[in-house]
């Protein structure tokens, strides 16, 4: 049995490419009549979560007809030259934020501010100036969620009430301090940088970049799900089997898909959850 306090907060985390997984995880918690009463997202999470908080009974199966089509060149548009003229240009990045805007536009489905929404969303972003992490939760929506996302070096920071923004995911990869800000009372925590499982030691430079990634975003991860779990039920789902697969790479994402799906069902077949504690675990050790 798996009784969840409300509000219950969906807890969406960054990692590029990998945020496919979480639809495979929502495909499994719909199937276990687990909603969210509240979305919190970074980066790619933050993308994930606002077509959530827009419609969440439907979220899966929308969310997997975009991933479907999700590529490298259409969130990283433009060639080796593009880039490097970018770079030269602007100084500070390498692609524009068009493409994933585009990606949006058309997943929001003309949803244009928070107030579209569904449910309260809240999209995580590290304000420049005070080096903090802030949670976005009204006005435009598409520029709170590229925000979010805006890796640094890769997308341009976005300018927004008198602040210049970046991914959030640098301080909050997985915002589950601001999820319990917002008032969550239960967490149901879906990390895509493969949670509960260890990586091998890396053979290859994609396995090292892999490797350090992983472990520089899980700590964050351990340390605030170990402290929340002292008051609050916390749901970590468990991501697919570790791959060589970097946030950047695109042509993983159907299986991605599967087998976070397959890990998730069979963890949620088996969990009991009643009052607070941790279930499930972001590291590969409990």
């Amino acid at each position: 049995m798996i009784a969840l306090e409300p509000p219950v907060g969906f807890v969406l985390g960054g990692g590029g490419s990998l945020g496919a997984a979480q639809v495979g995880m929502l495909r499994a918690l719909t199937e276990h009549g687990i909603g969210p009463d509240l979305v919190v997202g970074t980066s790619v999470g933050s993308v994930n979560g606002a077509l959530l908080a827009l419609d969440p009974a439907r979220a899966a199966e929308r969310l997997a007809a975009i991933w479907a089509h999700m590529t490298r060149p259409r969130v990283f548009p433009g060639g080796l030259f593009a880039q490097l003229r970018t770079a030269r240009r602007q100084r500070t990045h390498l692609f524009p934020n068009t493409g994933l805007a585009e990606v949006l536009r058309l997943g929001l489905a003309g949803a244009t501010t928070f107030a579209d929404l569904l449910l309260p969303f809240g999209a995580v972003a590290v304000d420049v100036t005070t080096g903090t992490a802030v949670t976005l939760t009204e006005g435009d929506l598409t520029s709170a969620v590229l925000a979010s996302a805006a890796i640094p070096g890769v997308y341009p920071p976005v300018r927004r009430d008198g602040r210049v923004l970046y991914d959030g995911g640098v301080l909050a990869n997985v915002p589950i301090r601001q999820a319990l800000a917002l008032g969550a009372k239960s967490l149901v925590v879906l990390d895509c940088t493969f949670p509960g499982h260890l990586p091998k030691p890396p053979e290859n430079l994609a396995e090292t970049l892999l490797f350090w990634a992983t472990l520089g975003t899980r700590n964050q991860a351990v340390l605030e799900a170990e402290l929340a779990a002292r008051d609050v039920p916390v749901l970590y789902l468990p991501g697919p089997p570790v791959q060589p697969v970097t946030p950047l790479d695109f042509t993983h994402t159907a299986d991605l898909i599967a087998t976070s799906y397959q890990a998730s069902t069979a963890f949620l077949d088996t969990v009991s959850v009643a009052g607070p504690g941790l279930h499930g675990h972001p590291s590969g050790t409990v």
